[in-house]
């Protein structure tokens, strides 16, 4: 059992929850709470590395949930000393260190479905929600530019609802390429903007697709905008000059899903 908040393994979990660089090198990242845990054991337990598990947190599992939990790598903390290390203000007694999954370009075309483009986003929020609601409307999966926040930084994969696992991303490094790419695929792009031309329920998004959503602040940078086929506009009422990022995605996804 794990008693001290010095333990190495404690010290790791620190390191993976708080710093991008960590996870880099690493190629791993944390995740919390029972719900995460068991889909993790159910779809991907390849992914585990090791679970560790609040006193109180393991009593509370079931004897078959415990059996499942306790066939794989784990360590007990005591309860004071989880409650440390945990990210969450009211952590459900499991965390997780798990490998990132390897994906390419090729894991986002190969469904033939739509995929999300995403420039700059910055709101760990805003891209949980996205990949939410990417999962939901049934996206093919999502391209970030190398700039966007980190995908696997605890708010954003707490925000993901277990999406983290199941929705395939890549970033970019050189993002108007990998446009470029998918354009030579055959995909057309639509691009979210607030001087775009065309109304977002106007145009037949088809079945090879690609939405382009911009920085939270700035918008697209007029390289990516660029590239689009369509720039479409979302009207908005009253005052609003805007849409939060993740309400345009969503708007977007579930307007191009319908056709």
């Amino acid at each position: 059992m794990i008693t001290a908040k010095s333990n190495q393994q404690l010290k790791r979990i620190g390191q993976l929850l708080r710093k991008r660089s960590a996870r880099d090198e690493e190629q791993a990242f944390v995740i919390e709470g029972r719900k995460m845990f068991f889909e993790l054991l159910r779809d991907y337990p390849e992914l585990l590395q090791r679970a560790f598990f609040s006193e109180s947190g393991l009593a509370g599992l079931s004897d078959t949930e415990r059996e499942l939990a306790c066939s794989y790598p784990y360590e007990i903390v005591r309860d004071d000393i989880f409650a440390s290390a945990a990210e969450t203000v009211t952590p459900q007694g499991v965390l997780a260190i798990v490998s990132m999954p390897e994906r390419s370009l090729n894991d986002l075309t190969s469904a033939g479905k739509g995929i999300l483009l995403l420039e700059t986003l910055q709101d760990p929020g805003n891209l949980g929600t996205m990949l939410r609601t990417a999962e939901a409307a049934d996206m093919g999966g999502i391209l970030l530019s190398h700039d966007c926040v980190d995908a696997f930084s605890p708010k954003v994969v707490r925000a993901t609802m277990g999406a983290i696992l199941r929705v395939p991303f890549v970033y970019a490094s050189d993002f108007p390429e990998a446009v470029k790419s998918l354009k030579e695929q055959g995909y057309t792009v639509f691009a979210a903007h607030l001087k775009g031309s065309v109304p977002y329920d106007e145009p037949d998004y088809g079945k090879k697709y690609a939405i382009m959503i911009g920085n939270e602040g700035n918008g697209l940078t007029e390289e990516a905008a660029s590239l689009a086929d369509y720039r479409v506009r979302i009207p908005m009422a009253g005052q609003a000059e805007s849409l939060n990022a993740a309400v345009a995605a969503a708007i977007l996804m579930y307007e191009a899903k319908k056709r």
